[in-house]
């Protein structure tokens, strides 16, 4: 198609892309267009922003490595990843649900954890943290078999992957579901992390005048056949950044009660107050399926220096 005018670029664009054979892609790709082309409109883009963008998006390449995930990362703190995990769970964005982010910080093969073991794999100072959790399907039933992969944050603010003083895989494990649908493990009390900003993201957080700190959580991601794979975040509840996540990603649901308790402990090494948390969580039916990882090694070195920004007004 010749171009007679500006309007004629998107309708050439929507053209080309009805011959694409994957009815999916089409769909997609053809609302991307659309809305795209609507954005520079009205906005009125400029040549020099267009470059600008494209450069953003090579810089988001360029700060993706194997123990981060910048793409993940600017996903979260633009509410994208938030958005499509309500609209897919918790029937279809109606109910709630004990789906939440998968995050940059996921990898594979979590060592295997006896039920009632610890996910403690090296010397990890901070409050015992007792953890007891269900998981039952839509109508109540236990889901015996599950696989339930956890980890989480340091009480310093790292993952392991962050932190060569960490033994490799430390603060997670993968535990199997009994015939209740219960699990339970002894961990730390994980703390709220600022999230890196020597990227992009650190760009488009100080462009907003935004903190970069996450609420404390642990992860949960549960698998079993015939059982949607869910993946989960439970928040502690006395964070005070609750309100203003960088990720968007903390619902009413996930705040988990974790009690604080003082006097006699349930391990004769615990020492200080220590912590529990009780949580039931549900499968919906569906297809079982793991998300791919979104990181895959380990940093060596010196361990990073997580700058804070602070919030404006």
């Amino acid at each position: 198609m010749i171009i007679e005018k500006q309007e004629d670029v998107t309708t050439a664009v929507l053209s080309e892309l009805e011959r694409a054979p994957d009815a999916r892609f089409r769909e997609i790709m053809t609302a991307f267009v659309r809305h795209m082309h609507d954005l520079a409109r009205e906005v009125r883009l400029t040549e020099e922003e267009l470059r600008a963008a494209a450069g953003y998006v090579v810089q988001l390449g360029k700060h993706t490595t194997d123990n981060h995930n910048e793409a993940v990362l600017i996903a979260g703190s633009l509410g994208l990843s938030s958005l499509v995990c309500l609209i897919n769970n918790g029937d279809n964005g109606q109910t709630d649900t004990d789906a939440n982010l998968l995050g940059p910080f996921w990898r594979l093969h979590s060592p295997a954890t006896a039920n009632g073991g610890s996910i403690v794999r090296s010397p990890t100072p901070g409050p015992a943290l007792f953890v007891k959790a269900w998981f039952k399907d839509t109508a109540g039933r236990p889901v015996a078999g599950a696989e339930v992969d956890i980890w989480q944050s340091s009480p310093e603010g790292f993952y392991e992957n962050q932190d060569p003083t960490q033994a490799d895989m430390n603060l997670r494990g993968k535990l199997i579901t009994d015939a209740e649908g219960h699990i339970a493990f002894r961990s730390v009390k994980p703390a709220g992390y600022p999230v890196p900003i020597s990227g992009p993201v650190g760009d488009l957080l100080r462009a907003q005048g935004r903190h970069n700190m996450r609420p404390a959580h642990l992860h949960f991601l549960a698998s079993k056949d015939k059982f949607k794979t869910l993946i989960s975040q439970i928040y502690v509840n006395d964070d005070p950044h609750l309100e203003s996540d960088v990720q968007f990603g903390v619902t009413r649901h996930l705040i988990g009660n974790y009690v604080r308790h003082e006097g006699r402990p349930p391990a004769p090494d615990v020492e200080g107050p220590w912590y529990t948390l009780e949580h039931s969580f549900v499968m919906e039916a569906g297809v079982s399926q793991l998300p791919r990882a979104p990181i895959s090694g380990k940093a060596s070195g010196d361990r990073p220096k997580l700058p804070v920004l602070e919030r404006r007004g």
